[in-house]
């Protein structure tokens, strides 16, 4: 019972009623996200919902980020496009039930991918992600999350001929056929602009009911209760299709079990597992910015896969950490476990008692919250620094953002942003590498090195040689400086035999532990000479020899 406490963290300083509102309010909006990406993969909107359910409750529950909302997202939908095109191909004759049982066999071997992950703590690797692709990422999505709402729009535009033509500048029409196109337009545009008024300036009234929430109710109830035409989420579903189901049920998938099969899923299973936990983590780290806290990146990463191989055993499609119910949740009040975990329960209520209400919710009052969780989700801050920025970051981080909105492939678009980042930091480091030359009394030739030696920095550290004018000895001092890798090393080499060549003896000084094991592991390559550092014997308090290097 102790274990179950901790785990959801009760205490006097929880706000059970800001948890249990903002649950409910996430769950009111993933029900749209969840039946749009489904059907971004041609799936049943079930299977997206199963999926929203599956994985929000068991990373809700085993997370290493509370507050943190999970289910099916774009990303991991667009994975599978991929996937069904080479069955399609493979199998002419495939059914979308065969389909499916391909796409939970995936999921399961992306959530195996995800855990071990976490166990070997692969989760750290994602402070390697610069503050530039971070901002890129984000202002990614808040694109993407913008855009995904344009459809339910354009719908009303393109269900109106005399509109569209209007728009299009083609066609001639009477303003009596424009009419009902105009108004239903205007409706739309009206109660989306409602929507956002209402969470705007809502939090400036009171913070105790989360804004969304009550947006969604209102804009709800003035159009069931007006008659207004407009789109509900039930005109989202294909003929035929409800929202009303059982439990998820349990699915075995059932495909051959050959090497054939494992190399056909495994590609897709190992890209579905990098886009995961890249959004998911990179999601963690925006609401620990927002919290000031940390969370566990590699408890995520377990949750994460734990969550899939439920999800594809559940009949779910897969999914990860969704940036935008986050921030929902977040921007709610929510801080604890306890709103994703009823945001779960409540999406499978809503799904298996309450599908007539959801079905009848205007899709105006769930467009209006997206348009503001894009809006509050976009970094402005980066455009106001864009001149105070160095033009390496700003590059970086329009090209994270632009392959982002391009792709929908956010593994493509942050390790994209890390190696071009990686690559400025070298250019840079590179030209920082300088020497102090003297001579001695003995007529040796000091060169002090100040900065790292590595691939990018080793034509000009060759630069700052006179072999011809030095004199019969050197001696170059590693002090301030490192050897970083074997571009590094074969310098030295090279360095070596032109003076050797010339008749001169180079001798490497204060070379750290670690630059001598890279030496001594590169000894049967390259012929360095290494001058040991003196050895001084130093008399103590106690009178007893020490000695310091």
């Amino acid at each position: 019972m102790k274990e179950i406490i901790n785990l959801f963290k009760l205490s006097k300083e929880t706000d059970y009623k800001t948890e249990i509102l903002s649950g409910i309010t996430v769950a009111l909006a993933l029900v749209p996200e969840a039946i749009a990406f489904a059907m971004i993969a041609g799936f049943s909107p079930l299977t997206g919902l199963y999926a929203a359910f599956m994985i929000g409750l068991v990373a809700s529950l085993l997370g290493g980020r509370p507050g943190m909302i999970s289910g099916a997202t774009g990303a991991i939908a667009v994975i599978f496009i991929g996937l069904i095109t080479e069955l399609r191909i493979l199998f002419p004759d495939i059914n979308n039930t065969g389909i499916l049982q391909y796409v939970f066999a995936t999921v399961i071997l992306a959530g195996i991918f995800q855990i071990l992950a976490g166990i070997f703590k692969l989760g750290k690797f994602i402070r390697l992600v610069p503050h530039s692709v971070m901002f890129g990422f984000v202002n990614g999505l808040a694109i993407i999350i913008f855009l995904a709402q344009l459809p339910t729009i354009t719908h009303v535009i393109e269900s109106h001929p005399a509109l569209s033509s209007l728009l299009s500048f083609e066609g001639s029409f009477s303003f009596s056929e424009l009419t009902p196109g105009l108004q239903e337009l205007g409706i739309m545009i009206g109660l989306i602009l409602l929507t956002m008024l209402i969470i705007w300036k809502l939090p400036s009234l009171t913070t105790k009911i989360p804004a969304s929430l009550v947006a969604i109710l209102i804009v709800s109830a003035i159009t069931i209760g007006l008659g207004l035409s407009t789109t509900t989420v039930a005109d989202t579903l294909s003929e035929g299709e409800s929202l009303k189901a059982t439990f998820p049920p349990l699915t075995i998938p059932q495909i051959p079990l050959s090497w054939d099969t494992l190399m056909l899923i495994m590609p897709f299973s190992i890209i579905m597992a990098g886009v995961g936990l890249i959004e998911s983590l990179l999601t963690l780290n925006l609401i620990d910015e927002i919290t000031e806290s940390r969370g566990n990146s590699n408890k995520e990463c377990i949750a994460q896969g734990t969550a899939n191989i439920f999800s594809g055993l559940f009949s779910g499609m897969g999914g990860c950490a969704m940036i935008g119910q986050s921030l929902i949740n977040i921007s709610s009040g929510a801080r604890t476990r306890i709103a994703g975990f009823v945001a779960s329960v409540m999406l499978l209520v809503f799904i298996m008692f309450g599908s007539g209400f959801i079905e009848r919710l205007p899709m105006p009052a769930l467009v209006g919250v997206m348009f503001m969780v894009s809006i509050g989700t976009f970094e402005w801050a980066s455009l106001r620094i864009f001149n105070k920025m160095p033009l390496s970051d700003v590059l970086v981080m329009v090209l994270v953002t632009a392959i982002t909105v391009i792709t929908h492939n956010l593994a493509v678009a942050v390790l994209t942003g890390v190696i071009l980042s990686a690559l400025f930091y070298a250019w840079e480091n590179a030209k920082r590498i300088r020497t102090r030359k003297y001579i001695d009394a003995y007529g040796i030739k000091h060169y002090e090195i100040y900065g790292p030696l590595f691939f990018a920095s080793t034509n000009v550290f060759m630069d700052k040689f006179d072999i011809a004018g030095d004199p019969k000895e050197v001696i170059i001092d590693f002090k301030e400086s490192r050897i970083v890798d074997m571009s590094a090393i074969e310098t030295l080499n090279t360095l070596t035999m032109r003076y050797s060549n010339a008749g001169k003896t180079i001798h490497l000084r204060h070379l750290s532990e670690d630059c001598k094991r890279l030496l001594n592991n590169a000894d049967a390559l390259i012929d360095v000479n290494v001058l040991e550092d003196p050895t001084y014997k130093v008399v103590t308090d106690k009178m007893n020899l020490v000695e310091r290097n």
